[in-house]
C-alpha cells in the first residue's frame, strides 16, 4: 500500500500546474480529483457476470469496423486528422453533445460523413483508450461483446461510456463490477497479442491492492489473473515493473505490441530517465517468457525524443513518445513533435510495417499540447472489432537455406468454416504465384515451398476466404506489405536458431511439451537430461520439420535440457517440469 499511496501523491504534485484546467482534464488526477479518492465510490450500478463461454480478446493489429474517439473541442484539429484518416479505413463514432458543429466542422474540412456516426451522451475526459470498452470474441472467432473495467478516476460519464457504445451497436457487454470480480484497470495499460498473452505494468497490483482508495476488494495477482481469464480470455497476464518518471505507469508510453512476436519499445540515451528501467524490464520479458510461438519476442527500438531543448522526463521534460500509436486497420496514426525527430520514426515505422499508411500527428504544438496532459495518440482513440472476423495467425519465415523445403503454416478460422488459403510468392520483384495451402487439422493450413538454389529474396503473404465469401489477407496490406525470406547458405549457428527449433511449449509443463522444427531434412537425435548431467532419455526423430511432441516421465521433476543434436550440431532447450 505504501507503493500505491506514493503514487496518488506523485500524480497530485506532478499535476498541481493543470489545477487551472478542469477542462480539458488530464490524463492523470488532478488535485481535486486526488481528495476525492476514498471518499466517493467507483462502483456502478450495473452488474454483469463474466462471460458463459470462453473468449478471446483481440489484438490492435486485427480488423477492426469502428474507431471511438471522444470529441474535445481544445483538440478539435488533432481528432479532426484522426477523422480524416480513419474514415478510409473504418466507421467511426464520435461521443459529443454539439453534433451540427462538430459535424459542420469535420465537413468544411471536406471529411466525408457517411462514415461517421455520432453519440449523445456526457463524458468527462478525452481519454478513451482507458475508459472504453475492449472487443473480445466468443470461441476465438464467435459472438463480437465488450469487456468494461472501473475506471481508475473519478469521472463517472467516462466509465459508463462502454455501455453506451454496446447500446449504440446492440453488443453485449461483460463488466467487472460483480462482488469480488471488481477490477480496476486502464486500457493505456494493457496490451494483447491476439492468443491469450497481455502485458501491463504493476499498476494493475497497485490498484486492487487490499486498502486500495477506490472501494474495490483486495485482490492477490492471482485473483487478478482468474479475472482476466474469466472476461478477457487472458490466460498470461505479464507485468512489469512500473517506471520512476511515467507518474500515470501506462505502458502504451513506451511499448507497443507490432504483431504476435514483435515488441517496438522507447529508447533513450544511456541512463536517461526510464531508459534503464525500461531496458531491464524487457530484458527479463524476453528472458522468462517466449512469444506465443515458442520464440524469444523480437524487440525493435524506437527513440523517445525530448524537448526541442533536449528535456527527457528526468529533467523537466515532457514524456514524449513514438509508441502510443494507434493501428486503424491498414493506418497507423504516429504522435509527432517536430520535423527534425519525426522523420526517422515514421521511416522507423515504415520499415517495421511495410505497406501500412503511417500517419504522423502533432501532438506537441502551442496550439493543442495534447503530450502536456501526459497522453498523446492512442490514449485518445479506442477500437471495436469486425463483426465474424476472419482471423489468421502466421509466425513469419525469415530466413532458409538454398534448395530447403519451407513449410508455410497459419491458424486460420471463422465462424463459417474456411473454404480455401493461399499462400501468394515469388522470387525478386515478379508477380505473385498462388500455392493453394491444405488443411492439417486444428485450424491449421500449411503449403510446402521449395526454394531457390541460390541466394535470394522470396516474398510471400497468405490470402483465405470462409465459407460466408469473407476474404481478407495477412500481413492485412497484402500484396503492398508481405513477409520476406533471404534464402541462402546457412551456418551451423544460423540453424541453432530458435526459428528452427522453437522454445518449449507450454513451459513449464505438468506433462508433454511440443517443439516446433523448420527446415533440418535430416533425421534428428533427441536427448533429455536433468541438473545434474544424467541423460534421461533418448531416442531419433525421422526429420526435424514440423511439430515434434515430447512426453515427459511424471517422475522427472525440475529443470530439463532437451537436446537435439544433427550435421548442424546440439542444440539445447530448457523446459520446468512441474
Amino acid at each position: 500500500m505504501k507503493r500505491l499511496h506514493a503514487l496518488v501523491i506523485t500524480l497530485a504534485l506532478f499535476l498541481t500546474p493543470f489545477i487551472w484546467a478542469q477542462n480539458p482534464l488530464p490524463k492523470g488526477l488532478t488535485t481535486e480529483e486526488f481528495s476525492q479518492l476514498g471518499r466517493i465510490s467507483f462502483s456502478q450500478n450495473r452488474v454483469t457476470d463474466p462471460p458463459t463461454e470462453p473468449v478471446r480478446t483481440m489484438a490492435e493489429w486485427e480488423e477492426i469496423e469502428y474507431l471511438v474517439i471522444t470529441w474535445q473541442p481544445g483538440f478539435q484539429n488533432i481528432l479532426r486528422q484522426i477523422v480524416q484518416a480513419a474514415v478510409q479505413e473504418c466507421k467511426v463514432i464520435i461521443t459529443t453533445q454539439n453534433e451540427s458543429s462538430v459535424s459542420s466542422y469535420l465537413s468544411g474540412a471536406g471529411i466525408d460523413l457517411s462514415q461517421v456516426s455520432f453519440m449523445d451522451e456526457n463524458w468527462d475526459s478525452i481519454w478513451i483508450r482507458d475508459y472504453a470498452g475492449n472487443t473480445v470474441y466468443s470461441n476465438n472467432v464467435g459472438e463480437l461483446a465488450l469487456t468494461d473495467w472501473i475506471y481508475n478516476r473519478p469521472r463517472p460519464n467516462d466509465d459508463l461510456m462502454p455501455s453506451a457504445h454496446a447500446e449504440l451497436l446492440n453488443l453485449p457487454i461483460y463488466i467487472t463490477n460483480t462482488g469480488t470480480n471488481d477490477l480496476v484497470n486502464t486500457g493505456g495499460n494493457f496490451m494483447s497479442d491476439g492468443l491469450g498473452t497481455a502485458f501491463a505494468s504493476d499498476l494493475i497490483l497497485d490498484e486492487n491492492a487490499p486498502g486500495n482508495p477506490y472501494g474495490v476488494s483486495g485482490k492477490s495477482e492471482a485473483e487478478i489473473d482468474a479475472i482476466m481469464n474469466a472476461y478477457m480470455g487472458i490466460d498470461r497476464y505479464i507485468k512489469m515493473p512500473t517506471l520512476p518518471y511515467d507518474v500515470i505507469h501506462h505502458i502504451d508510453m513506451h511499448m507497443k505490441l507490432l504483431d504476435e512476436e514483435t515488441l517496438l519499445v522507447s529508447q533513450y540515451p544511456p541512463g536517461v530517465a526510464d531508459g534503464p528501467q525500461i531496458e531491464a524490464n524487457i530484458e527479463a520479458v524476453v528472458a522468462n517468457y517466449p512469444s506465443v510461438f515458442g520464440t524469444p519476442y523480437k524487440v525493435e527500438w524506437i527513440p523517445a525524443p525530448p524537448s526541442s531543448s533536449g528535456l527527457y522526463p528526468d529533467n523537466g521534460g515532457y514524456y514524449r513518445t513514438f509508441t502510443n500509436a494507434v493501428f486503424i486497420n491498414k493506418t497507423v496514426i504516429v504522435p509527432t513533435y517536430r520535423p527534425e525527430v519525426d522523420g526517422p520514426a515514421l521511416e522507423r515505422w515504415q520499415e517495421l510495417l511495410p505497406g501500412y499508411n503511417i500517419v504522423g500527428i502533432d501532438v506537441d504544438n502551442s496550439g493543442e499540447n495534447l503530450i502536456s496532459l501526459l497522453g498523446a495518440i492512442h490514449c485518445i482513440t479506442h477500437s471495436i472489432g469486425v463483426d465474424e472476423p476472419l482471423w489468421i495467425v502466421h509466425q513469419p519465415i525469415e530466413i532458409s537455406a538454398q534448395g530447403a523445403t519451407v513449410s508455410i503454416d497459419a491458424r486460420i478460422e471463422h465462424i463459417s468454416g474456411i473454404e480455401e488459403a493461399i499462400v501468394y510468392w515469388r522470387e525478386g520483384s515478379g508477380d505473385f504465384t498462388p500455392a493453394p495451402m491444405t488443411f492439417v487439422s486444428d485450424n491449421t493450413w500449411s503449403v510446402d515451398l521449395t526454394m531457390p538454389n541460390e541466394a535470394a529474396v522470396v516474398d510471400y503473404y497468405i490470402e483465405s476466404s470462409a465459407n460466408s465469401g469473407k476474404t481478407l489477407s495477412r500481413p492485412l496490406v497484402a500484396p503492398e506489405g508481405y513477409w520476406t525470406i533471404n534464402v541462402g547458405n546457412l551456418s551451423i549457428e544460423d540453424l541453432s536458431d530458435e526459428r528452427f527449433i522453437s522454445a518449449a511449449v507450454p513451459n513449464p509443463t505438468n506433462g508433454a511439451v511440443s517443439f516446433r522444427l523448420s527446415q533440418i531434412h535430416e533425421p534428428v537425435v533427441v536427448s533429455v537430461h536433468n541438473v545434474l548431467g544424467q541423460e534421461l532419455y533418448r531416442g531419433e526423430i525421422p526429420q526435424g520439420h514440423g511439430t515434434y511432441e515430447l512426453g515427459l516421465n511424471p517422475e522427472w521433476r525440475g529443470v530439463l535440457w532437451v537436446g537435439f543434436k544433427g550435421s548442424f550440431g546440439t542444440v539445447y532447450r530448457q523446459v520446468l517440469k512441474l
